[in-house]
C-alpha cells in the first residue's frame, strides 16, 4: 500500500490527520481479511501467480504518483541523514534475514523467502506509520524513495550473498524483473504527476484504496499459492517474521538515536528499517523460487502492517522532542 500521501501533504499543511489514521486502520484489517480468502479459498486464486507483477506495478505506480520534485529535494537537504537511513535499511534487515533463517534452521525454501524480504526497499506504507508516531515524515519520505529507486541494484546482489547457499539465485533476471515492477512504473507515475498534476490531485482520494485493494489481492493470491505449507509451517515462519520484523524496527530506531538524528529522525528510520516492500519480495520470491518461498513475504505483509500501527499509536502517547 501507498499511503505517503497523507504525511507529505500534512508536512505541507493541506490533508487532515485523520485520512493517514484511516489508512493506516484500515489496511491491516483488509490485508487480514486478504491473507484468510486464499488460505480458505485456495482454488479459485492459486491460479493468478501471473497477475502478481502487474498489481506490484499499480501499487508502485500509484507511489510515484505522490512523488513530488519536494521528496528529492529533501534528499539533497539532508544527503546523510538519508545515507545513514538506506545503509541502515540495507544492512540491517538483510542480515537479520540471514542469521534469523539460520538461528531458527529453516529450510531452504523459507530460509531465502525470508532473505529475500530483508533485501526488499522500504515498506510502501512506512511512512504514513512515521507520521502516526510523530516521526520525522520528511526524512522517512526521502529514506523511503531512495530504497526504492536503488532497490534493482542492491536487492538482487544482496539476494545471491545471503541467500545464494540456500538456493540458486539468478541476479541479473531479478534485475529485470525489478526494473519492470518498481522502477519504471515509479518513474512513469512521477512523469504523470509532472505533467498533469491537477488531475491527479483530483484522483488523490482513490489512490490509497487502490493500493490497498492490489496488495490485498497479491496477499490472496500468494497465501493461496502456499496454503498447504502455511497449514504446516506457519507458526515457525510467523516467529521468524515478527523476530525479523521487531528486530528491525528496534535496531532501526537504535540506529538513529547512536547518529544523533534525534528522537523523530530515529522514529523515522525505526519505520524505514523494520517494514519491508513485501509485495516485492512475494512477487520476486514466486518468480525466482517457488510458491513456498514467498510465504515470509505474504505473513510479512499482514504482520509488519499491524506491528507499526501499534508501534505508531504507542509512540504517538509519547513526548518526540529534540
Amino acid at each position: 500500500m501507498h499511503t505517503e500521501r497523507s504525511p507529505r501533504q500534512e508536512v505541507d499543511g493541506a490533508a487532515p490527520d485523520r485520512v493517514a489514521r484511516r489508512a493506516v486502520t484500515v489496511f491491516p484489517v483488509l490485508v487480514l481479511l486478504a491473507g484468510a480468502a486464499g488460505l480458505l479459498a485456495p482454488g479459485p486464486l492459486s491460479g493468478g501467480r501471473e497477475a502478481v507483477p502487474y498489481l506490484l506495478g499499480v501499487v508502485m505506480f500509484g507511489m510515484g504518483l505522490t512523488m513530488t520534485g519536494r521528496d528529492f529535494r529533501g534528499v539533497a537537504r539532508r544527503p546523510w541523514a538519508v545515507a545513514l537511513g538506506l545503509a541502515a535499511h540495507y544492512v540491517i534487515m538483510p542480515g537479520l534475514g540471514w542469521v534469523i533463517a539460520h538461528a531458527l534452521g529453516l529450510s531452504p525454501q523459507l530460509a531465502a523467502g525470508l532473505i529475500l524480504v530483508g533485501c526488499a526497499p522500504s515498506g510502501t506504507a512506512s511512512n504514513v506509520v512515521a507520521f502516526l508516531a510523530r516521526g520525522d515524515t520528511a526524512l522517512a519520505v526521502s529514506i523511503g524513495t531512495v530504497s526504492t529507486l536503488v532497490a534493482p541494484v542492491l536487492t538482487p546482489p544482496l539476494t545471491l550473498l545471503l541467500a545464494g547457499e540456500f538456493l540458486p539465485v539468478d541476479a541479473g533476471s531479478m534485475v529485470v524483473d525489478i526494473l519492470k515492477t518498481v522502477l519504471l512504473p515509479v518513474v512513469a507515475g512521477f512523469v504523470v504527476r509532472t505533467v498533469a498534476g491537477g488531475l491527479v490531485e483530483r484522483l488523490t482520494g482513490m489512490l490509497p484504496w487502490l493500493s490497498v485493494a492490489a496488495i490485498g489481492v497479491i496477499v490472496a493470491i500468494v497465501v493461496a499459492g502456499s496454503a498447504a505449507a502455511i497449514r504446516s509451517a506457519a507458526v515457525l515462519v510467523l516467529v521468524a517474521v515478527v523476530l525479523h520484523n521487531g528486530l528491525g524496527l528496534l535496531l532501526g530506531y537504535v540506529s538513529g538515536r547512536v547518529f544523533r538524528l534525534g528522537e523523530r529522525g530515529s522514529r523515522a528510520l525505526a519505520f524505514e528499517v523494520g517494514m519491508q516492500n513485501s509485495g516485492l519480495a512475494a512477487s520476486l520470491a514466486a518468480a525466482h523460487f517457488s510458491p513456498l518461498a514467498a510465504l515470509p513475504a505474504a505473513i510479512f505483509s499482514v504482520w509488519h502492517n499491524v506491528s507499526g500501527a501499534l508501534a505508531a499509536a504507542w509512540l504517538s502517547r509519547r513526548p518526540a522532542r529534540d
